[in-house]
């Protein structure tokens, strides 16, 4: 039976839903972040135009977009709204967070549960079931299978899904609509997707494809018939920024992983040696720092190595 697994990490929670051995769905929730869902108080920054598009700031600094507006508010007043997307990181990072006027007690947010696991621990049991590989489909946007790959890329309209391989064209259709079915799932991939398969001949050959969609992609979500070309949009809810938007933000994210790896080796006094971009995230945040020192159990110090790739951040033993 599939289990939802839970990791209380630095800088992050990380929940992964494993079925036989295998992480089928994964969602992060970042320090400080405020889930979907929420209800929060906010005051108003701009009442927006003509009923829409208001604008209000949270305590702690966080601007919110209201796009059906705030009815009834005025600037300056305090009003109750709930997230209704968090904010996504990516190529235009001016986009606030999305809200709505609420009359809501408490939080709607859907909280990560499961099995909680004591981290770290002896067994890496997200990694036994591929975290790693996970982050790395989440670093490139490929994602690899037998006979082919997708190559994923989020747009500030979509997210493209382009799938290729050395199959027959109706065979590579129908297991790349599969894979790439599994992986908006497993990546948490949200709002608009399209996917780029190969042309495909013949109306049943494309119903082919569409049942194989959706077989593979839990509800909910939306989509159009297959086209001639190969095309098909699905529209999923977005709440939240999927594992390829959050790795946009590279240091960020190298930085995060870097101390799930470091907090996994043997206890003692550790020198984190990394990218000077990654590096700097953690000098700025120093209380990642003291958290990890007291789960390895001696001093954290920190080195910067312009010839480091982003992810090839390493540790070594003092």
């Amino acid at each position: 039976m599939p289990e939802w697994l839970i990791e209380r990490g630095i800088g992050e929670t990380r929940a992964a839903l494993v079925d036989s051995g295998e992480i089928i769905e994964a969602r992060f929730q970042l320090e400080g972040s405020v889930p979907a869902g929420s209800v929060i108080a906010a005051r108003v920054l701009s009442t927006g135009t003509s009923g829409r598009n208001a604008v209000a700031i949270a305590q702690g600094g966080a601007e919110y977009l209201i796009p059906n507006g705030a009815p009834g508010a005025t600037q300056g007043s305090t009003i109750t709204v709930e997230v209704t997307r968090e904010a996504i990181p990516g190529s235009e990072p001016w986009k606030r967070p999305l809200a709505k006027v609420s009359s809501a007690e408490g939080s709607l947010a859907d909280p990560l549960k499961g099995r909680e696991l004591i981290f770290p621990a002896p067994t890496d049991h997200f990694g036994d079931a591929g975290w790693n590989d996970l982050l790395d489909e989440g670093r490139s946007g490929v994602v690899r299978f037998a006979g082919g790959e997708l190559r994923i890329a989020a747009t500030p309209a979509m997210t493209l899904i382009d799938v290729d391989g050395f199959l027959d064209a109706g065979k590579l259709s129908v297991i790349g609509a599969v894979e790439a079915a599994r992986a908006i799932r497993r990546l948490d991939i949200g709002g608009s997707i399209g996917i780029d398969l190969p042309t495909i001949p013949g109306k049943a050959a494309r119903q082919s494809v569409a049942a194989a969609i959706d077989d593979n992609l839990a509800q909910p979500f939306e989509r159009t018939a297959v086209n001639g070309f190969g095309f098909v949009q699905i529209v999923r809810p977005r709440r939240r920024a999927s594992l390829i938007e959050l790795a946009q933000d590279r240091p960020s994210f190298e930085a995060r992983a870097l101390l799930r790896r470091t907090a996994l080796e043997l206890p003692g006094p550790k020198r984190l040696v990394a990218s000077p971009a990654v590096i700097s995230v953690l000098a700025h945040h120093p209380q990642w720092l003291e958290s990890l020192s007291r789960q390895i159990g001696g001093a954290v110090e920190l080195r910067g190595d312009a010839s480091i790739p982003m992810s090839g951040g390493y540790v070594e033993i003092l």
